[in-house]
């Protein structure tokens, strides 16, 4: 196992649906629902469907990337660095133009505490020495 390829592949996978994510929700503000596209075809935003088009590949990428990962990385540690999509789905849909949600006070905190947590869980710890608890410790002699 690698695991700085596999943290890169998974941060890659992250980037990827994250951006898929908006992508879509921008589509899905230009286009009408999709049981309705047959209807109108020659209607349609040609830049909105092709925007889509785009983020469906970029799903597709990122699972291919999330694939690969899951090679290098244990699941337990790959699964929290998708939790990084919440706060840069967060944060585009607050900041790109077009889409311009709210944010608030409670949604940050709490896309904080997921950041936290993430870090928690990936940030590597010092190594304890083995301890053998099968072998009793020697006794000592007394003078």
């Amino acid at each position: 196992m690698n695991t700085t390829r596999g943290v890169v592949l998974a941060l890659g996978s992250v980037l990827l649906v994250s951006s898929a994510q908006l992508g879509m929700r921008w589509s899905m503000t230009r286009l009408p629902a999709p049981l309705q596209w047959l209807g109108s075809l020659p209607n349609l935003d040609i830049a909105a469907l092709l925007v889509l088009g785009g983020a469906v590949l970029g799903y597709a990428l990122s699972m291919l990337c999330w694939l690969v990962a899951l090679n290098h990385l244990p699941l337990s540690r790959a699964y929290s660095l998708l939790s990084l999509s919440y706060a840069l789905v967060y944060l585009g849909a607050a900041w790109l133009p077009g889409l311009g949600e709210p944010l608030n006070l409670s949604r940050t905190l709490g896309v904080g505490l997921v950041i936290a947590g993430v870090m928690l869980i990936n940030t590597p710890r010092a190594a304890r020495p083995a301890t053998d608890h099968a072998t009793p410790p020697a006794p000592t002699e007394r003078p």
